[in-house]
């Protein structure tokens, strides 16, 4: 298990109250996630897919708003690690005087690009792991682990609801994940477990390569495109997601909350 987040010392600290699990929180907008949450004065444990210096300055920048972090390693196309990562959850909850976390954010994710008749089946598989799968048997995995009364925000897109030629595949994973959401919202309701999904618009990160923060002409696109007139920013995103978690927004459930800026309207 990773040490990153622990302090000489940290049995005497009190236990922490309220803690999430956010997954791909070490970028984008995972990264804005936890940050945010932790501005709240929620502490994270988020995973990692292999950059263990960006995992290493978020859990900096948490420990800096006050709160407290730990980033675990994980793939999350790779279901056979999950009872694993279960186990490494319970030792940190340990750590933190905890029996139970409160929030789950599915955000870990890849993009993938390909025209209808250039998708492979090996393509499709991965996406499928990845966005559908992955979460599915994650969220199934660590249900033990997640408090009577939590919530669960899983990520979709934009391109559900609007089309873009090339991203048949992954929007088609994230079509998925909008009826699992339902279908967990109703099956974890006697738990009192809130379940929605958030779909972000485009937003300038380094996603899909970065095309929206680095390419000007698709920037400039998406800002004609958007009633609020510019592209998406991570910081657009993470205190929405930190917002939804709160008890401000606990009868909100089995929703699709799309935060585009108003894109394609």
């Amino acid at each position: 298990m990773s040490n990153m987040g622990s302090h000489q010392g940290e049995s005497l600290m009190p236990a922490v109250k309220t803690i999430a699990l956010v997954t791909g929180g070490s970028r984008g907008l995972g990264r804005s996630t936890v940050e945010a949450l932790a501005r709240r004065g929620v502490s994270s444990i988020f995973t990692y897919h292999a950059n263990k210096a960006a995992a290493d300055a978020v859990v900096a920048s948490v420990e800096h708003s006050g709160a407290r972090a730990v980033a675990l390693q994980l793939d999350t196309g790779e279901t056979s690690a999950f009872p694993a990562f279960a186990n490494e959850m319970r030792s940190v909850l340990g750590e933190w005087g905890a029996e139970r976390f409160d929030y789950l954010v599915n955000m870990a994710g890849t993009s993938h690009s390909g025209l209808f008749g250039e998708v492979t089946e090996e393509d499709f598989d991965t996406a499928y792991r990845i966005h559908v799968k992955g979460p599915f048997f994650l969220t199934q995995t660590l249900l033990p682990l997640i408090a009577d009364g939590g919530r669960i925000v899983n990520i979709s897109s934009g391109l559900t609801r609007f089309s873009y030629p090339g991203r048949i595949a992954y929007a088609s994973m994230k079509g998925a994940v909008e009826v699992m959401t339902h279908y967990m919202a109703k099956e974890l309701g006697p738990r009192r477990i809130a379940v929605n999904t958030v779909a972000p618009g485009a937003i300038q990160t380094d996603f899909s390569g970065g095309v929206v923060r680095d390419n000007p002409d698709v920037a400039r696109h998406v800002a004609e495109a958007t009633a609020l007139g510019r592209p998406g920013l991570p910081d657009d995103i993470g205190p929405m997601i930190a917002s939804l978690l709160s008890e401000d927004n606990r009868w909100v459930n089995a929703q699709r909350i799309e935060v585009s800026g108003g894109q394609t309207i």
